[in-house]
């Protein structure tokens, strides 16, 4: 199969650049030098049916072969990176930076891995990831330093991280300048409803502040509980006297056995005057004398 190098223009919204892509089928004399297996030799098989499937543009028949070539061996790196191609061209970016990284990894020459981090610097291009292109495409160079493909994508991923991270910055100082006008709406609103409550207050200089009414309030509930407490206070000594004048007998007011004596003793006294008077009359009275004659 012929090697040919395919150009892919990405649609970029603040540069019109095309990204290259190196998506070339690897074919099987270009593959890792590796001992032959039988496992080997079948991956083999279907990784070169995959890519003449790729020629007919029988994309669907060609990714089961490259797919059945990575279940007979995962060691291989050309079916994983045709396979990664494969979705790459139908927009499935995710699982093709998968195989290409599965690629890179198990690939043993430095034109294999060049191609695979070459193509995972594309996927983040796709991506607008543009700080991990730059890191893929370095990456590619590291292994194939002479490929102007490469070159040109990280150059243009480089101008198109820079512009991302002025619009970051931009979005930022728009996001601050947003949150402080927020915040002085906020406080000057704040400063009118205090300058409403201080000329309510002063157009009506009888109505009481609020803070000044809940301070008077606080200090006439301070000054009740104070009297209530004095008063609980004064009560206390007046209920303890009156309960001890009440188990205290009254000095006028006479016990029952005081007033049966005093009784006794009174009816003595008049029995006593009365037998002086009846002595009296006794002496008083004249002796009738009866004569003898």
């Amino acid at each position: 199969m012929a090697k040919s190098h395919v150009l892919l223009l990405v649609l970029l919204a603040m540069i019109s650049s095309p990204v290259l892509a190196q998506n070339q089928a690897q074919g099987a004399k270009s593959a890792d030098p590796k001992k032959p297996t039988a496992q080997n030799g079948k991956a083999k098989n279907l990784t070169h049916k995959g890519n003449t499937l790729i020629g007919q543009e029988n994309f669907v028949q060609a990714e089961a072969n490259y797919r059945r070539a990575i279940s007979a061996d995962g060691q291989q790196p050309e079916a994983s990176y045709n396979l990664g191609t494969a979705l790459y061209d139908k927009d499935n970016y995710l699982e093709a930076f998968g195989n290409f990284k599965q690629a890179a990894e198990v690939a043993s020459t430095k034109e294999t891995k060049h191609k695979a981090f070459h193509n995972m610097g594309n996927v983040h291009m796709q991506n607008k990831e543009y700080e991990r292109a730059v890191e893929s495409y370095k990456q590619a160079l590291r292994n194939n330093p002479s490929d102007e493909e490469t070159r040109y994508n990280l150059a243009l991923a480089k101008e198109l991280l820079k512009k991302q991270q002025e619009q970051n910055d931009k979005n930022k100082d728009k996001k601050d300048k947003d949150q402080n006008k927020d915040n002085q709406d906020k406080d000057q609103q704040k400063d009118k409803n205090n300058q409403g409550g201080d000329q309510e207050k002063k157009d009506d200089p009888n109505k009481p502040d609020q803070n000044e009414g809940d301070q008077k309030q606080e200090k006439e509930d301070q000054k009740k509980g104070d009297g209530d407490e004095k008063q609980e206070q004064n009560q206390k000594p007046k209920d303890q006297e009156e309960q001890k004048k009440k188990q205290q007998p009254r000095p006028n007011q006479l016990s029952k056995e005081q007033i049966q004596n005093l009784l006794k003793a009174m009816q003595n006294e008049e029995k006593k005057v009365q037998q002086k008077i009846d002595e009296k009359k006794i002496r008083g009275r004249k002796i009738k004398t009866e004569k003898d004659w």
